[in-house]
């Protein structure tokens, strides 16, 4: 969420800097000042009302010791009027307040400068490419044939037993899974990061801590009668941790990880984009998240690019990494590097790995700070997947078929205890 006052201070530059999302926030940002100042101004009448009420019982409580009953009934009538007064300014503030915070949760971060303008994922830019495409002199199977044929994943089970989205793991494919996951958080305690295991579900104040409320509501599964939600990323359950909280001082790096089942609903997916593994409603990822001091933010985040890079180069998968342009960034996010990885039988590229940095916005929601100097400023939150399982496996599979099996990259045999699949 944009803080009130920068909006206050820097209004053109927001508005400049949202233009790179294609979004006019004029407006909003017009009736957000306006709703700020009708705040403000209830606010100080509700202060200078409590301030007199405070005056009047200290001049009650006078007359009454010097036995002027008469003059305190006065006062006190007088008392009883203005707290009438009291409560329907009370009420004025509080309506003023969650219109301004409506308002407020309805504005995207602004992107970065170096991010550029643009719509969707053509105008995305590529920072960096590396690795080789294979090429096969057999017929390449796409993952979901592999996986049939290796008894590897059931798709069909996942559907008789749950629907489309979840599917089975079983035999080597279940052990290829599990492998990764203890690959990916082996690297990222090895990396500095703490790990945690969080619960699956939110609060409401979660989801609304880090964006994804009210942003993506109706992407999240919601658990009516206990009010909770299946978290689509454990970042949500892990920046959480740090919600109302205060640093004791400008002195930190805060590094965690985190493996968890993800997830989505994926509302309105369909055609063959979501076949086999591409677009699944249940899945596993390790995720990391960093709080960090504004000043750390960029290496930070270069720092996490570089772990998500290490990854996929010992994963033996060819990747390249996209700066989104504005249009094409999630909503929290001031800036992000997509990871892709190229899917050999599908012969297309298949995101496996956002990082982002969200600068202020889902600390201002958290009330995230730390002290520096005495005063109290906002922390800086990023995060990044390292990595969705799901597209990486299908392009495990797919990069690394041979005409006899699937082969398994040197760094994971010692988790499969296999070096291929046949």
């Amino acid at each position: 969420m944009l803080e009130i006052q920068r909006i206050r201070q820097e209004k053109d530059a927001i508005i400049a800097g949202l233009a790179k999302r294609n979004i006019d926030a004029t407006s909003t940002l017009d009736a957000i000042i306006a709703t700020d100042q009708n705040w403000r101004a209830a606010k100080t009448n509700l202060d200078q009302l409590a301030a007199e009420l405070n005056q009047i019982a200290r001049e009650i409580g006078e007359l009454f010791k010097k036995g002027l009953q008469n003059d305190a009934s006065a006062l006190k009538a007088k008392s009883s009027e203005l707290k009438t007064k009291e409560v329907q300014l009370k009420e004025e503030v509080a309506q003023h307040e969650e219109a301004l915070q409506k308002l407020l949760y309805t504005l995207p971060n602004v992107p970065h400068e170096a991010v550029v303008q643009g719509r969707d994922a053509q105008d995305n830019q590529t920072t960096h490419e590396a690795g080789h495409i294979p090429q096969f002199n057999f017929d390449a199977l796409p993952h979901w044939d592999l996986a049939k044929k290796y008894k590897l994943i059931d798709f069909e089970l996942g559907v008789k037993v749950t629907g489309a989205g979840f599917p089975f793991y079983r035999g080597k494919g279940a052990k290829l899974q599990r492998a990764l996951i203890q690959f990916f958080l082996d690297e990222a305690i090895a990396a500095g990061y703490e790990e945690f295991i969080s619960p699956h579900m939110v609060n409401e104040a979660s989801g609304y801590g880090t964006g994804q409320l009210p942003d993506k509501e109706g992407q999240m599964y919601y658990v009516t009668e206990d009010d909770l939600y299946l978290i689509p990323t454990a970042e949500v359950p892990l920046t959480n941790i740090y919600r109302d909280v205060i640093l004791p001082d400008g002195n930190f790096s805060i590094k965690m990880c985190g493996y968890t089942p993800c997830f989505r609903r994926e509302a309105g997916s369909y055609g063959k984009d979501v076949r086999g593994l591409n677009r699944l409603h249940q899945f596993d990822k390790v995720e990391i998240v960093r709080v960090e001091h504004p000043d750390n933010t960029a290496k930070a985040l270069d720092e996490m690019i570089a772990h998500v890079q290490n990854l996929l180069e010992k994963l033996e998968l060819p990747y390249r990494i996209l700066r989104l342009c504005g249009g094409d960034m999630g909503f929290a996010s001031a800036m992000t590097y997509d990871f892709e990885v190229y899917s050999a039988a599908q012969e297309k590229w298949l995101e496996v790995s956002s990082v982002s940095r969200f600068d202020t916005f889902q600390s201002n929601r958290l009330k995230l700070r730390f002290k520096d100097d005495k005063k109290t400023m906002l922390c800086h939150t990023l995060n990044g997947s390292a990595l969705a399982l799901p597209r990486i496996l299908a392009s495990l599979l797919e990069n690394h078929q041979t005409a006899d099996g699937i082969r398994i990259p040197k760094a994971l045999q010692s988790y499969t205890g296999f070096s291929i699949i046949d």
